[in-house]
């Protein structure tokens, strides 16, 4: 396994591939702060070389200006992920590698570096975001093949690959993926459910006769959506009517929204993913010791709302609909504690024709 990429983050610095404007993230709060190059020099270098994630585009490319747009679509991944990620490939002499997500061209050209020339071929659908990122390459020695094309197809020009590295988080695997990997080879990928934003990287090995990839999820992550798989929520009005209000069964809970859902990359959230299909989750800002958590079922119209106080130890549960989708989130909690509170390398992932299944502690413990 190679595991020192060293010589290639000093040959292929990030802040060779990152434009004049970006956006530093700040994780612990979520908020973005422009730095341009142009008018801020030393800030711009130094957000360049810490290891934060940097947005660098908006709402596909239409957004212009120095605020932060609606919903970031491009960005380079904090130092520490890209290189926990290459190890988890964990690539070889001699190997081809296609990359789904090329981004700023900055892990292709990571890969470029140790492999060489003709050995990577990296797909976005971006067009602007591929032009600029071969522009890049090209001044950087042995250069990747950047193509423009719909990623969820993967690239059968290039077929087979030994490695095939996602860029962009998944909720349903496209199985061209696994055809397009030789068998034995490695398909590393974020992947996650429709309950949250948090995800983990499966690595899956292709399976010999070809026909399916399994793996255990190596380590939490969050990338922004393949857009062919982004999430459109409908309307809260679409949900909370004024019969549904009428007609909600209201009952109490002593658990704590802390306690439940965690922090983002905290494996809670991926569970209650597993366990509650078809649900999407979101916590309104906290004001005044007081935060709505709402839940919504993506297969009827169905929605519970639990409105946690600092004040109290128990809170009022709302839900309507054929699902009661708040117990449903509680009974998948206490799942998860009775069996021992597993982290992400006891979950797993198996891909065949037939779909995508997850697993707890080996594929036959489905989930």
């Amino acid at each position: 396994m190679i595991t020192d990429w060293t010589p290639a983050f000093d040959a292929v610095p990030r802040s060779a591939f990152l434009p004049d404007l970006v956006w530093r993230h700040d994780l612990g709060t979520g908020e973005v702060s422009a730095i341009d190059r142009r008018t801020d020099p030393d800030a711009w270098r130094a957000a360049a070389d810490t290891n934060v994630p940097l947005v660098t585009q908006w709402d596909d490319g239409r957004h212009e200006g120095r605020e932060r747009g609606r919903v970031a679509t491009v960005s380079s991944s904090m130092p520490s992920l890209v290189a926990g990620m290459l190890a988890d490939l964990d690539v070889r002499p001699g190997q081809k590698v296609l990359e789904v997500g090329t981004g700023t061209g900055w892990n292709a050209g990571l890969l470029a570096h140790r492999l060489g020339a003709g050995r990577v071929v990296s797909v976005d659908v971006d067009e602007g975001a591929v032009e600029a990122a071969r522009s890049r390459l090209a001044r950087l020695g042995p250069a990747a093949e950047v193509v423009h094309g719909d990623g969820s197809a993967g690239y059968g020009p290039g077929a087979p690959y030994d490695r095939i590295v996602v860029t962009c988080g998944v909720r349903t695997l496209p199985f061209a993926w696994v055809e397009q990997t030789r068998p034995g080879g490695v398909v590393l990928v974020p992947w996650g459910t429709r309950f949250s934003s948090t995800e983990a990287t499966a690595r899956l090995v292709v399976a010999e006769d070809g026909l399916s990839a399994q793996g255990a999820f190596t380590r939490p992550v969050t990338f922004m959506r393949l857009r062919s798989q982004r999430l459109a929520h409908a309307s809260y009005d679409t949900y909370v009517t004024e019969e549904s209000r009428a007609t909600a069964r209201i009952s109490t809970t002593s658990r704590t929204h802390r306690e439940i859902f965690a922090g983002t990359y905290d494996v809670n959230r991926f569970v209650l993913g597993l366990r509650v299909p078809d649900c999407t989750y979101l916590a309104d800002r906290p004001r005044e010791g007081r935060r709505p958590v709402w839940l919504y079922s993506l297969s009827d119209r169905s929605w519970a709302c639990v409105v946690h106080r600092d004040d109290r130890t128990e809170f009022t549960v709302h839900q309507s609909g054929p699902r009661s989708l708040w117990d449903e989130v509680e009974a998948a909690y206490a799942w998860w504690i009775e069996r021992g509170r597993p982290g992400f390398g006891r979950l797993g992932l198996t891909v065949d024709r037939a779909g995508q299944r997850a697993w707890l502690d080996g594929p036959e413990g489905l989930i």
